[in-house]
């Protein structure tokens, strides 16, 4: 368990950190907003060409691998800090995607095995960690920034803190390493049913980074709240995500995940349609809230189920598989809501947000009745 808290904690530290220091990397990198975008979509295309392969790492290799991806992690995340036009600028993103999109595959496969080794849910708590340590991570860089404090000693002190802890706490050796079966396996082909678990993954979280995008937009525009207060949107979102995360977790003890699943995905389509419908900012904001709370816990379940599924000796490349399928919705989510937007108008492309989130819960149960009928190996 202390390698899944852990390993989630410093992913969230850093993603907490980059948000808030971004404006700074771009400053002291001379780009442009149009070159920043580009820029910034290396990460996600360096994630996609990384997750896999480290599915099948792990697969093969065992627990040695999540301290090195996560040491990586740490170092290419001060890279940004470095560049000096856009060139180096997407050079060094692509590289920190391709180290993110490794470290997510291994602290999810380490959760996922932790959470069938132990008995015990797990992957909710450790998803919610992640949260919290993001709202940490922004509020201290964002204390940083007021005070003056450039890119390189906030995203240099993030990639010391990460490096540390790989070596000292995820280090393998002892009974820490975990994935006790770490034999080579048979050969790899792309199960019918690990896309049924990705396409679930990757609309729980379309609605889930729609709203974490879109929130503050929203109320500024739709509903012309102060400046203030609109960019309290995604704080709220963020924090009602931790603390569903968290009691979703506890209420594993007593349900099936996939009730938790189909509950979480209807609570998530309420709090979409109210907040989209709303007719002032403190009801969007409560929307928003119940949005962050049902979404939260269902993507961490569908992993979990996933892994379960898959058994211990392929458990990583399951995982694997599921979160580049999903990662394709995490990405696609605020541009499908853009597009929507520019045709219709905001509100009602965040109507359509509730649609996927029922679309989620509908299709639950078919994950369930997979979920319940583990692999042969």
């Amino acid at each position: 368990m202390l390698r899944t808290v852990v390993g989630f904690g410093a992913f969230g530290l850093f993603w907490g950190a980059w948000g808030a220091i971004l404006p700074a990397v771009r400053t002291e990198s001379g780009v442009d907003d149009g070159e920043l975008g580009i820029a910034l979509l290396m990460i996600g295309l360096g994630a996609l060409v990384s997750m896999r392969f480290t599915g099948y790492l792990i697969d093969r290799y065992g627990g040695i691998v999540l301290p090195i991806v996560v040491g990586l992690f740490g170092l290419s995340g001060v890279l940004p800090a470095l560049a000096n036009s856009a060139v180096t600028l997407s050079a060094a993103l692509f590289l920190l995607g391709a180290t993110s999109g490794a470290t997510d595959v291994a602290i999810n496969a380490t959760g996922s095995h932790t959470e069938a080794e132990s008995g015990r849910p797990l992957m909710n708590l450790a998803h919610g960690l992640f949260s919290i340590a993001v709202v940490v991570a922004s509020l201290s860089t964002a204390g940083l920034r007021a005070a003056g404090v450039g890119a390189l000693p906030v995203l240099g002190g993030v990639g010391v803190l990460i490096v540390a802890l790989a070596a000292f706490v995820l280090a393998p050796g002892s009974k820490r390493s975990g994935f006790a079966n770490s034999e080579p396996t048979a050969k790899r082909r792309l199960e019918p049913v690990l896309l049924v678990f990705g396409g679930l993954c990757a609309l729980a979280y379309l609605v889930e980074n729609a709203w974490q995008s879109w929130s503050a937009v929203h109320l500024d525009t739709s509903l012309h709240a102060a400046p203030g207060l609109a960019s309290s949107a995604p704080a709220v979102f963020a924090a009602a995500a931790a603390t569903g995360r968290i009691a979703g977790n506890a209420l594993l003890t007593r349900l099936k995940p996939v009730h938790l699943l189909v509950s979480g995905a209807l609570l998530a389509a309420l709090g979409s349609l109210g907040a989209a419908t709303a007719g002032n900012v403190w009801l969007a904001l409560i929307g928003i809230a119940a949005a962050g709370l049902g979404t939260s816990v269902c993507a961490p379940t569908i992993i979990g189920m996933a892994g379960a599924w898959a058994g211990p000796a392929q458990r990583a490349g399951a995982i694997s598989t599921v979160t580049t399928i999903a990662y394709l919705g995490f990405l696609l989510g605020p541009a499908a809501v853009g597009a929507a937007s520019s045709v219709w108008s905001l509100p009602a492309a965040l109507g359509g947000v509730a649609v996927l989130a029922v679309v989620v819960a509908v299709l639950a149960p078919v994950a369930g009745r997979i979920g319940e009928r583990p692999k042969d190996v």
